[in-house]
């Protein structure tokens, strides 16, 4: 066994609580412990018992002493003694050298079955509150209760809230395929509204867009992996842009140079990450600048169809405002 003397340490470890404002403190506590064995009943427990119940009158009466308490655990084997100070008095007691620490911790180590005897110090604080404070602090949760907003949302589970983008982005994948065939088209421009303006949850969409769809599935999801796209989702902070451009497609169009010419349509507007397949981009609400996700929405689209027109990649605007292919939430009731 040895005695591990922590008293040089002490000012150092009440250094470091000084220089932390919000914990504050008037008391420190010496603590001396041990493990004892189980052995013969327990005899090194009741000898050190017999030890501290010699030197108990004396620690005791050390001036400023608060508490002196006995720890004693079974399933540990811990035997603890922890005595409590004023802070002025226990700066006192430790110039001391804490007596009869010495003489206590010595006779401990000559106890048969006694073991990893320790000290330490630390800051013991009772914060307990009183009635009083105790109906003073109910009250003012119950106030901060009933002053929240009636119509605010508790946060959703994200396992629910990723079903929910999976099952709008399948169904949606479903959609494209349907509509891009019928008009001929490889690429596509469409919104969502279950990521809600969230960039990784709008790449989670457009990836279940072009999932491959599985014949033995009751319903049918994905599917439209073969056709570009662009998609938004408009949030509360910011309009979420994802562009995809399959691989037998990217000759003829670079993806991150489709979705940097629509988010530099707005200043704020960035490219997230820019990769050969999935791009993603974001613009943030700017009030001062009337920049609204909802309101940019339509008008990015269009943007977006224009570049692919450039590029002979998208059908030509006639002027008739019906073939002006811009495919929102609208088109898509079922969705």
């Amino acid at each position: 066994s040895s005695v591990d003397q922590l008293s040089p340490c002490a000012p150092a470890a009440l250094l470091v609580v000084n220089v932390m404002p919000f914990v504050d403190f008037s008391h420190i506590a010496r603590e001396w412990r041990c493990k004892f064995s189980a052995d013969s009943d327990n005899a090194s427990l009741m000898a050190a018992q017999a030890k501290l119940e010699e030197i108990l009158a004396d620690v005791s009466s050390i001036e400023g002493v608060v508490s002196v308490q006995r720890v004693v655990c079974g399933g540990c084997l811990d035997f603890k003694v922890v005595t409590k100070l004023t802070k002025k008095e226990f700066e006192a007691w430790e110039k001391a050298g804490f007596a009869p620490e010495a003489d206590f911790l010595g006779a401990l180590k000559a106890i048969a079955g006694i073991s990893n005897i320790e000290t330490q110090t630390y800051t013991l604080e009772d914060v307990k509150m009183n009635k009083k404070d105790v109906k003073k602090a109910q009250e003012k949760k119950e106030k901060e209760q009933a002053d929240k907003p009636k119509d605010e949302k508790p946060p959703e589970d994200p396992a629910k809230k990723l079903k929910k983008v999976l099952k709008e982005g399948g169904k949606r994948g479903v959609e494209i395929e349907g509509a891009a065939d019928m008009g001929g088209l490889q690429f596509f421009c469409t919104s969502v509204d279950e990521p809600e303006g969230d960039v990784a949850l709008l790449v989670e969409s457009v990836k279940a867009m072009n999932a491959k769809s599985d014949p033995a599935d009751e319903e049918r999801k994905g599917g439209s992996g073969h056709i570009g796209k662009m998609v938004f989702s408009a949030g509360t902070s910011q309009l979420a842009i994802v562009a995809y451009v399959p691989e037998e497609k990217q000759g003829e169009l670079v993806c991150e140079e489709w979705l940097a010419k629509v988010v530099g349509v707005h200043a704020g507007g960035k490219v997230l990450k820019a990769g050969k397949d999935y791009s993603t981009g974001c613009i943030p609400t700017d009030a001062d600048k009337g920049v609204f996700p909802l309101k940019i929405r339509e008008g990015l689209i269009l943007e977006a169809n224009n570049f692919l027109r450039g590029k002979g990649l998208f059908p030509e605007d006639n002027g008739d405002s019906d073939d002006d292919m811009v495919f929102g939430d609208d088109d898509f009731p079922s969705a």
